[in-house]
């Protein structure tokens, strides 16, 4: 009888090994898929990260916002004029070369007006350089290489049943955080291309508000948070370079399983500084 409960208690154990394994090699992929792709997304323009939805914003921008914008920046034009006329008395102090003046302003805002995407895509050219020089930050991998694996199968099998057991939960657990947490990166980095192109779209209307300088502060606004989401990647990197520094640190022949939680709390750091950097970027370049 004793021989039976311990051929079943072996059993049982290396169906627990085999089974913590699994979670172990697997459980922190979905995150590394995410994390080496984070490189390619946030260093790519709005017209390189997707063509064909870039080509779309940029239609019905054209079509259906330049003649709005167009609109408000004749109300401006009239409303600049009428103000170069007050402030010479009335035409009391009348002097020819301020409508050379208004001329030149308004030139100006047709011009800014008419490339408005050539701005917004140098904008995203210089965030893009800049992002694209920060790549080699990204270092070494969170996925537990084969010799850590093996050592980790050594120290499993030195375990009792009910170790094993609260082990396994735990290891299963945190698997389907990891991959929450994958999924909360690829919602953060592509969420920012969304609003690229949301903000994209609207680019002539701030931009027709150049030509005032009561109304030029939207214009202004708006291009600081055009830079805002430009170096958000960079951002975005320095989180994923800290990450991978962190991930490196923790050794899984020492502790098992708080090494698999302290990897987790790294992730969960990750995740919510990705979502600051949103936040943080705005309020270096003073958007709102």
């Amino acid at each position: 009888m004793g021989a039976l409960l311990e051929q079943i208690t072996e059993w049982l154990k290396g169906m627990l090994v085999d089974g913590i394994m699994n979670n172990l090699s697997g459980m922190f992929d979905a995150v590394n898929r995410q994390v080496a792709d984070v490189a390619s997304q946030v260093g790519s323009t709005p017209a390189s990260f997707s063509p064909g939805v870039f080509a779309l914003v940029r239609n019905i921008s054209e079509s259906v916002i330049i003649p709005i914008a167009g609109m408000f920046l004749t109300f401006i034009a009239c409303y600049e004029l009428i103000q170069l006329i007050i402030e010479h008395n009335n035409l009391a102090n009348f002097e020819t070369w301020i409508f050379f003046k208004w001329i030149f302003k308004t030139f100006v805002a047709v011009m800014l007006i008419t490339n408005t995407f050539n701005i917004v895509m140098a904008v995203f050219d210089v965030a893009q350089y800049v992002v694209n020089s920060s790549a080699g930050l990204i270092s070494g991998s969170t996925a537990v290489d084969a010799a850590t694996l093996e050592t980790i199968r050594e120290s499993l099998e030195a375990m009792e049943l009910g170790e094993l057991l609260g082990l396994f939960l735990q290891s299963f657990i945190v698997q389907i955080c990891s991959t929450i947490l994958s999924v909360a990166i690829f919602v953060i980095v592509y969420g920012r291309m969304m609003e690229i192109y949301l903000m994209t779209s609207l680019a002539p209307i701030p931009f027709s508000t150049f030509g005032n300088r009561e109304q030029s502060h939207i214009g202004q606004n708006y291009l600081r948070a055009l830079m805002a989401l430009g170096f958000q990647g960079f951002l975005i990197m320095i989180c994923i370079a800290i990450y991978a520094v962190l991930v490196q640190t923790v050794a899984f022949s020492d502790d098992i399983i708080g090494s698999i939680w302290g990897v987790m709390g790294y992730t969960v750091l990750l995740c919510f500084s990705l979502f600051k950097t949103g936040s943080l970027a705005k309020s270096v370049m003073s958007a709102h």
